[in-house]
């Protein structure tokens, strides 16, 4: 860490204060989703990984068994999954969604009965270059919807970030009619792996939000009448 850099040490801290199951919750996601193959850590095709494994790991010396249970168990996003492996019957955990690591978590096609809205969240930092090019799924396999706003529906357990600046409203059914695909994970996040290029156009946008620090739209670049 760069000590001469205040910004680097008032990360260090906010590292050292951190609440313990925190700490913890941000440890899994980044070794499930991205960090088990590079960590030597024994990942099946459906994602999980041994939790006994997983307590091996310097980074995890600190917490037990009980602590990845609870923390599972309270995670208010459903991130994880526990599960006892069929042949030993040793606890196992996988996350559910937000991989780049190519696993088969379990996905269920979108049916008939389409959510009211699909809502992608952002930062404004990042809308020119949405609103120009469309959204990435960047290193990861699906991008990932929600549908309602947080704190304005019970559905949005997971899919968008509570801090996000910009919500996209996706055109769902112009989407699925030009072949899109759209998936729900198991802790119902709307994902989608997007075109060939892993894109979700601008042409599927209806409306751009700005959140915060006041709520107001954000006119779109991209004129969908061309398209009709």
């Amino acid at each position: 860490m760069d000590r001469s850099n205040p910004s680097s040490r008032r990360r260090g801290a906010r590292g050292k204060n951190q609440d313990p199951d925190v700490r913890l919750s941000k440890l899994l996601s980044y070794t499930l989703r991205h960090g088990a193959v590079n960590l030597g850590l024994p990942i099946g095709s459906d994602g999980f990984v041994p939790v006994s494994s997983l307590l091996l790991l310097p980074q995890f010396r600190s917490f037990s068994q009980i602590d990845i249970e609870r923390v599972v168990s309270c995670n208010d996003k459903q991130r994880f999954t526990l599960r006892h492996s069929d042949a030993e019957g040793a606890l196992e955990i996988r996350a559910n969604q937000g991989h780049s690591l190519q696993v088969e978590v379990e996905l269920t096609p979108l049916g008939e009965e389409l959510p009211n809205q699909a809502i992608h969240g952002t930062y404004l930092r990042y809308w020119p270059s949405i609103q120009q090019r469309g959204l990435s799924r960047m290193n990861r396999t699906h991008i990932h919807l929600c549908t309602e706003l947080p704190g304005e529906g019970r559905e949005c357990i997971s899919g968008m970030r509570r801090d996000c600046e910009v919500a996209i409203f996706i055109d769902l059914p112009r989407a699925l009619e030009d072949g899109l695909l759209f998936f729900w994970s198991s802790n119902r996040v709307l994902l989608t792996p997007g075109n060939a290029d892993g894109l979700l156009l601008p042409k599927y946008f209806l409306q751009a939000l700005q959140l915060r620090p006041q709520r107001q739209v954000i006119p779109l670049e991209y004129s969908r009448s061309k398209d009709f």
